[in-house]
Formats: C-alpha cells, structure tokens, sequence
C-alpha cells in the first residue's frame, strides 16, 4: 500500500512512483543480464594442438591455457600445473603405455582481453609420437579459486591424438579421478556428425551428469599465444554460447558437431573429491573433439 505525501499533488505522487518502478525495473533487467552473461561463459581447460588426425610421426605443440573458449575470454591465471602425461597404444592387442611428460611444460604468458596470463605450453618432439596409434595426452591443472563463486575449480582434460590410423586405446578410460570416456573417435569426426562420451567418475559411470558444451569460437594462435581477434559465428542468444545437457541414467550422452572446428565438452562437478583448503571443489571432466569439413 502507498501512503500519498499531502504536500505533493497526487499526479506528482504517481509520476515519481511510477519513475522508481521503471528504474527499479531497468536495476533489475541489468542484474539479470549480467548473471545470465557470467552464467553463459563456462570454464574450460584447453588442452590444444592443431592437428589430432597425423599420417605419420611428427613434433606436436601442445598450449593450456583455461578461459571461455566460445567467448575468447576472459582468461584465468593458471597455477603449478599437477600432471601432463600421455597414455599410448598401437593397435588393440598390445599393452597401453603411460609416459610422463610434466617436465616438458614451460610457464607462458597467454595475451588476453584483460592482458596477460599465467598459461603453459609444451613442446614434443617427433619421437613422443613415432609408434602408430591412439595417444590419450592428459593435462591436470592444480585448483583454480573462482573467487566470485568462492569454491575451487580443477579440470581434467583429455585430447586424443591418432598417427597413421591405427585404432589404439581411445576408448579406454586412463584411471583419473573423472573423465569422458568416448564412444566415438574424438579425431575423426565430420561436420554434422554426432560425438557420444561416457562420464566417470572413480571409473563408474555418473547417472545424469550435468554438462556443458562449446565451440572453440575464437581461434588459437600458439605462436604469438593468443586467441583470434574476431569470432567465427555470432551466437543469437547466451544460451547458444555454452549449451546445457544431461548424460543419461548411465552416463551416457551424445553432442551434436555443426561446425568444423574445436568443440569441448565438459562434466560438472563429478569427480570425487568436494573440497580443496576449506571450500567447496568441483572437479570436472573436459574432453576435446576436433571436426572437419567433408570435401
């Protein structure tokens, strides 16, 4: 109920009520527009080299850098990185072997919208990949702050490499805590396709995981370590950013790939661990899928 001021004519009353509603109403929309702009920009650990699909044995360069890859930023500082390994197999009867590649990653300053930023890049030479077959190359960051949501985030981060064609070990899980198990070919993959994971966590299958998806709209370039300055597509509403699904009661889900491209598809808060120094951790699942054009 409003109580009319007796020294204010009432048309007067009404106006300034009716200019703190519109006000009030403007306040809010522009509240909302910024939670749905920060709710529309996921996380996500790029674990990025330019090719996954190689004829033969070749030097790879690998970049890490987390950021909002559908929106090239902003980007976040990145801590002492945990683990960068690759677990590799040629052909389905022999033995998958693990190999430790932590010491080759070096300290980086990715060029931001915001500046620079702590990422890291890593520089393999041509005998890392000299078998032929499947090379699952895992990247384990230490836990990031998000100091707006006051919990830690930590994401592994899984990109397939394939040499000659070779089927391998992609398919098979490589004992994180949680990752995306794929059902298809993570580098081989055409425009208009489908990709299909599983999400674990402690190796057994998460019912109805949470994911997100986005298309690496803003290119990389390692050489001078940064994303591209302009976007490939412009998205029509936030949603379309970062798009929201669900894996099924057993863990299962399937991505539509409409563009060429990089695509990451990440598992919210399924690993194991739920808190890090005092606050609350999500570890997440992130995998990444490379697409081609048919021509």
């Amino acid at each position: 109920m409003t109580t009319l001021d007796p020294a204010v004519p009432e048309g007067a009353t009404r106006a300034r009520i009716l200019a703190a509603a519109r006000c009030a109403t403007r306040v809010g929309c522009a509240v909302a527009a910024l939670a749905a702009a920060g709710a529309a920009q996921a996380h996500f650990q790029l674990l990025f080299t330019p090719e996954t699909a190689l004829t033969g044995a070749q030097a790879l360069h690998f970049v890490m850098v987390f950021s909002h890859p559908a929106h090239g930023g902003p980007t976040m500082q990145m801590g002492a990185p945990e683990a960068f390994f690759v677990v590799s197999q040629r052909g389905d009867d022999s033995e998958p072997v693990k190999t430790d590649l932590k010491s080759s990653l070096m300290p980086i300053e990715w060029q931001s919208k915001d500046g620079p930023v702590h990422a890291y890049e890593a520089s393999l030479p041509r005998n890392a990949t000299r078998s032929l077959g499947d090379y699952v190359f895992v990247f384990q960051p230490a836990p990031y702050l998000e100091k707006q949501e006051d919990k830690f985030i930590q994401q592994f981060a899984k990109t397939v490499v394939n040499v000659g064609g070779v089927p391998g070990n992609w398919a098979e899980p490589v004992g994180l805590p949680t990752e995306i198990v794929p059902l298809d070919k993570p580098y081989a993959n055409w425009t208009g396709g489908v990709f299909r994971g599983v999400v674990l966590s402690d190796g057994k299958p998460v019912a109805n995981a949470e994911l997100e998806v986005e298309y690496v709209n803003y290119p990389l370039d390692i050489d001078v370590h940064r994303f591209a300055a302009d976007a490939q597509v412009a998205f029509p509403q936030g949603s379309f950013g970062t798009m929201g699904i669900h894996a099924n009661d057993r863990g299962e889900f399937t991505v539509g790939l409409a563009r060429a491209g990089w695509w990451g598809v990440c598992a919210l808060n399924v690993g194991p661990k739920k808190e890090h120094e005092g606050k609350p951790l999500s570890q997440d699942a992130v995998i990444w899928v490379q697409v081609r054009d048919m021509k």
